[in-house]
């Protein structure tokens, strides 16, 4: 049935007396739905659809279906390029599914939605929008993630018109150029602010890097999996692990942030080696990544993993074996990276040997504690997941933080707001110190912020905070004019660069920054 809209502008104006949470918000409906004789309560979206632009501001947090999708400040939508067959190795571990891309099965949901989408950019970007939007969350500020297989392996041609069609959905509106396209998206409604690829490590060199930034791309996702090379030789991944301390130095040289995956439980691994992987990854400057996913190997039916396991070649750990093993992993984060993920997508069914437990992160968070072991990545520190939690941030207890650390030849400052009384991170800034970069933009007198981002639920731009967000409070601009006072007095530089998401560029020109390249750049 449909509900009047009588009635539901009846349960937001009672919303708005009241300070409500979820609980209240049924409560509300219930109550107002008895008071009409009405069988049927109405869903979240609908009173979320009843209200005006302010009200959905300040209630959304208690009526979003899946909140913690944008709990970390943006719109994450995953864009998958079109299967090819991959000419460059032959992973054992690779399933190569019918109509998928290399490493894929084509039955996670990502794949899923591209193959309903026929793999077509424009339409795997609109039909996710149009789901976010029914969920009732904000798409002013999205990160895109593009996946499948190495794209930037795939022909040039393709590439432009793949990351075009992106923006014109975006944009809502189809531009005659790919610049035109990147450039209507910084005044667009539904703005990217964080553009990802994945990639190999051997497709991360400068020319690669140089592609990426041209489109507008901000974070690069390397598929290293071991840093052991006698097991990347087992493996048959076809790149050394000097290929991976490149890349990484490339990437950071051209302010680019670093997405670092690994796969425990590789063969030719162990439980220690694994543990020691894990340590050596972040004690050794040469790796140190901003953001890690954890893949877990499994077996594939049609794999070479398969049929060594079916050989006896090859045993995956036990489930509490794995757990316990990525509990400890955890005490060698440090608070300048992120968890972006522990474990893949790939459907229980499918995995004939191995881990299948979807709620794998949350095991591994349950057996942490279990342990006493306390994980310092960003995502478990995050304001939106602290609240999600019940743990709300004190504004008294907010400090600006300081991390400095070497990494890829280069020095690092992790700038950022925490409360340190509750240990929850509110906003953060990476800036650089290159040793070089093979960018002309980048001199041997400039500083480089690679990152610059305030968490929790998503305020869109021109908006004020509601009581429980942090975005648009004034962190990202505090933490902006400290990353410019430290590279001048303390470092002697006199030119910054940012490498800006696009929709997030307008930001940084108001903040005095001029457009450089693919860049946005100041003089100090």
């Amino acid at each position: 049935m449909d509900f009047q809209e009588t009635i539901l502008r009846e349960i937001v104006e009672e919303l708005n007396r009241i300070k409500p949470t979820r609980e209240k918000v049924w409560k509300v409906a219930k109550s107002i739905c008895k008071k009409h004789r009405l069988a049927r309560v109405p869903t979240n979206v609908q009173i979320l659809q009843a209200c005006e632009k302010e009200e959905k501001e300040r209630l959304k947090e208690f009526l979003l279906m899946k909140p913690i999708r944008t709990v970390s400040g943006v719109t994450v939508i995953t864009v998958v390029a079109k299967p090819e067959s991959c000419i460059w190795s032959k992973c054992v571990y690779c399933p190569k599914g019918l109509n998928a891309p290399s490493s894929y099965t084509g039955l996670e949901p990502a794949i899923q939605r591209a193959i309903y989408n026929s793999y077509d950019p424009f339409l795997q970007v609109k039909n996710r929008l149009w789901q976010y939007q029914m969920m009732g969350h904000s798409v002013n500020k999205i990160e895109l993630i593009i996946i499948g297989g190495t794209f930037l392996g795939l022909e040039k041609e393709y590439q432009n018109w793949f990351i075009k069609r992106i923006f014109d959905a975006l944009n809502e509106s189809e531009a005659k150029s790919l610049d035109e396209a990147i450039k209507m998206n910084e005044n667009a409604k539904q703005r990217c602010v964080n553009l990802t690829i994945e990639t190999r490590p051997d497709f991360c060199k400068r020319e690669h890097v140089d592609a990426m930034l041209s489109y507008g791309v901000t974070r690069v996702e390397l598929g290293a999996q071991t840093i052991y090379p006698d097991i990347m030789e087992k493996i048959n991944r076809g790149h050394t692990i000097q290929d991976v301390i490149d890349a990484i130095r490339i990437a950071r040289d051209a302010a680019l942030k670093v997405n670092l995956h690994l796969m425990p439980n590789l063969p030719g691994s162990d439980l220690d080696k694994d543990l020691e992987m894990f340590k050596l990854v972040f004690e050794d400057q040469n790796f140190r990544p901003d953001y890690l996913k954890i893949y877990p190997t499994v077996v594939v039916k049609g794999t070479e993993l398969y049929r060594m396991w079916k050989r006896g070649e090859y045993k995956p750990y036990a489930v509490e074996e794995l757990i316990d093993l990525l509990a400890r992993v955890k005490r060698f984060i440090p608070k300048y990276c992120r968890i972006q993920r522990i474990g893949r997508d790939v459907p229980a069914n499918q995995i004939e040997a191995g881990c299948k437990r979807s709620n794998l992160r949350e095991l591994v968070k349950q057996r942490a504690e279990e342990l006493g072991v306390t994980c310092n990545c960003i995502r478990c520190r995050e304001v939106g997941f602290k609240i999600a939690q019940g743990v709300f941030p004190s504004i008294e207890a907010v400090e600006l933080c300081v991390l400095d650390y070497e990494a890829s030849n280069g020095k690092e400052i992790f700038l950022s707001f925490e409360d340190t009384k509750n240990d929850i991170i509110l906003g953060f800034l990476r800036l650089r110190i290159p040793e070089e970069s093979h960018r002309p933009e980048i001199s041997s007198n400039t500083a480089l912020v690679r990152e610059l981002k305030v968490m929790g639920i998503t305020v869109p731009v021109g908006l004020s905070p509601g009581e429980l967000q942090w975005q648009h409070r004034g962190y990202g601009v505090k933490l902006l004019k400290e990353a410019e006072r430290i590279a001048e007095e303390e470092y002697d530089r006199n030119k910054i660069v940012v490498l800006s998401g696009v929709g997030a560029r307008q930001y940084f020109l108001a903040q005095g920054y001029e457009y450089e390249g693919p860049y946005v750049s100041k003089s100090l």
